[in-house]
């Protein structure tokens, strides 16, 4: 995207990192912006914010100038995650200038891609973030004037319906206007492609290379957002019957088994849960109790810090409730439903100390790799004795920063497995998937049904999976313990800095590639491994890999959508076939107090 270029005070090589623009030349931009914005509520906030940086008052014009030159550092940038940011006027926010652009520009590379007298078909989702309806029509009405057959969904829903739609309608392409966990502050913008435009494995699945930097070539073609044609109407709406195709595909997932399960379940104000219900509900699950004080939409997310289950104290109300009502099972959405957090009680997590609470109760959330295990070993086990889409044997696919566990438990299975960049556009391509996670709570568990990760489906398939292990009198933590007896014991965690100066994210890489670790939890570092030159078949990606002499492994990579650098720790410890529960558990205290000095290791190496 880029502002107008025919404007004498734009300046496309000035960026976040580039020389500073002139003051004066900065106001000429903010002006420019101001005349093409399309937006009334947008040109009124920059017209304020201009006024205060030509202000007497020295602070006042400080913190304006400070956020003109923010918003003016660059443009948004458009690449395999779409566009995400905070909304506000201006090239580097997210606002209606930037989706119109962006539209636009999807319109032109799906023409290219179809050819002369090719109509688009496009479907359009939404969730209830800020801005998020407002987003959608724009998209509906530059795709409309550009001819494309657009469908829009019929109201705010999760992610995974819009993802289901791609592939249900035969959609050329998908626009999913969505930040996900991001805080309330944040928009975003998916795009996803199928019908003609991708047909084989990845058909229906989120843009990669080189989709991305063709749709990005198009929308920097684009002129002022005001210029852009839009459709007053000529669109459609969905009904409910997309919502109810939907939930079809869910449904024929249950085994149609009675259910005794006590399930909690919160949506944390996203727009899950309503369909979340329903699923359960067809599903057979009577006891269904959801957060009633986060079950409806908010887009301020009152009650959690950052709407993400992942967070410190996300799903304590949850917990909360949980043991108020004897549950079994805590389910969590994040806001777009596109991911799935799963707590249970462990008895050795409980504790007499301190206050009492759901956690000293022995309450805790599994960890992402530890759901994606059991909903691997799962699925292989249903897939057993059958071909998997386009024949030979199923696929189980993880990411490269989760546990190697699931290529275990394929190769138990007879499956094969295979390991992918970081993210679902990749995870969700790969030929013959039957499944595929990575460790941040995305499971894709129907992938004829949607290329993407899908919190609603996963939630059904581990409900199911933990009604049947409590009428055998057995947990998930059990079934645990099954993975580790038959795999070994693979254990995860995650080290992660947030950063507010983005330049240290590219400083603290540099920092561990030139002196990386010499040992990690007290074995010695065997391998480094630089994904950026690319490794074993991997595109190159930004990230390094540690190795130590004893399985210990750490991949450690700047976060995709927030300005973190994450790390992913491994530990590794062999489980004899006959081990007690007793004994597996005192080997998850001894594999946890080791993940807690690899952790300190990467501390110092990283100048945490």
């Amino acid at each position: 995207m880029s502002l107008d270029t025919d404007d004498p005070a734009f300046d496309p090589h000035a960026g976040p990192h580039g020389p500073t623009v002139p003051l004066d030349l900065l106001l000429d931009q903010v002006e420019s912006w101001i005349r093409h914005d399309v937006d009334e509520g947008d040109k009124a906030e920059l017209a304020r914010l201009a006024e205060a940086a030509g202000s007497h008052r020295h602070s006042t014009a400080e913190h304006a100038v400070a956020e003109l030159r923010d918003r003016f550092a660059g443009p948004l940038q458009f690449g395999t995650a779409g566009l995400r940011g905070t909304m506000a006027a201006g090239p580097n926010r997210m606002n209606r200038v930037v989706v119109t652009r962006a539209a636009a520009g999807l319109g032109a590379y799906l023409a290219a891609a179809l050819g002369r007298g090719a109509t688009p078909r496009v479907a359009v989702g939404y969730d209830a973030r800020h801005r998020s309806a407002d987003f959608a029509a724009d998209t509906a009405a530059v795709l409309t004037a550009a001819g494309a057959d657009v469908l829009l969904l019929p109201a705010p829903l999760p992610t995974p319906v819009l993802a289901f739609a791609v592939r249900h309608l035969q959609a050329d392409a998908g626009v999913m206007v969505t930040a996900s966990h991001n805080p309330a502050a944040d928009n975003g913008y998916k795009v996803y492609l199928g019908g003609r435009v991708v047909t084989d494995a990845g058909q229906g699945a989120q843009i990669v290379p080189p989709h991305d930097a063709g749709i990005a070539e198009r929308i920097a073609a684009v002129g002022p957002a005001a210029d852009v044609p839009r459709a007053e109407d000529g669109w459609t709406v969905l009904g409910r019957e997309i919502v109810d195709a939907y939930l079809g595909s869910v449904r024929a997932l249950s085994d149609g088994a009675p259910r005794t399960l006590r399930v909690v379940t919160t949506s944390l104000h996203g727009v899950g849960g309503r369909v979340l219900a329903r699923a359960l509900a067809d599903a057979g699950f009577t006891h269904v109790v959801p957060v009633e004080e986060q079950v409806d939409p908010n887009p301020d997310f009152p009650t959690v810090r950052f709407p993400n289950p992942e967070e410190t104290g996300a799903i304590d109300m949850a917990l909360g409730l949980a043991s108020d009502e004897q549950a079994d099972i805590v389910i969590a959405n994040d806001p777009d439903a596109d991911r799935c957090a799963v707590a249970v009680i462990d008895p050795t997590t409980g504790t007499y100390q301190g206050a009492e609470t759901a956690r000293s109760h022995g309450w805790r959330m599994l960890h992402g790799d530890e759901v994606g295990a059991l909903l691997g070993r799962e699925i292989v086990m249903r897939s057993r004795g059958k071909a998997a889409p386009g024949g030979g044997r199923p696929v189980l696919a993880s990411s490269v920063v989760s546990s190697r566990v699931l290529s275990s438990i394929a190769a138990h299975h007879g499956a094969a497995h295979a390991t992918t960049l970081t993210g679902f556009k990749w995870i969700s391509r790969t030929p013959g998937l039957v499944f595929g996670y990575e460790e941040a709570l995305g499971y894709c568990v129907d992938p004829d049904s949607v290329r993407d990760k899908d919190g609603i489906s996963a939630a059904v398939l581990v409900a199911q999976l933990a009604d049947r292990l409590k009428a055998a009198g057995r947990t998930l933590i059990d079934a645990l313990d099954d993975v580790a007896r038959e795999n070994g014991l693979f254990l995860t965690d995650q080290l992660s800095a947030r950063f507010d100066d983005l330049e240290r994210i590219g400083d603290t890489m540099a920092r561990l590639r030139s002196a990386p670790p010499r040992s990690l939890g007290g074995a010695g570092v065997a391998q480094v491994l630089d994904l950026s030159a690319g490794v074993d078949g991997l595109p190159p990606t930004d990230g390094v890999v540690l190795l130590a002499a004893d399985d210990t492994r750490v991949v450690v990579r700047p976060s995709g959508t927030e300005p973190k650098v994450k790390c992913y720790l491994e530990v590794v410890e062999p489980v004899v076939p006959d081990a007690s529960s007793y004994d597996v558990g005192r080997m998850r205290v001894a594999a946890h107090a080791k993940l807690d000095r690899v952790k300190a290791d990467l501390r110092v190496a990283l100048g945490l």
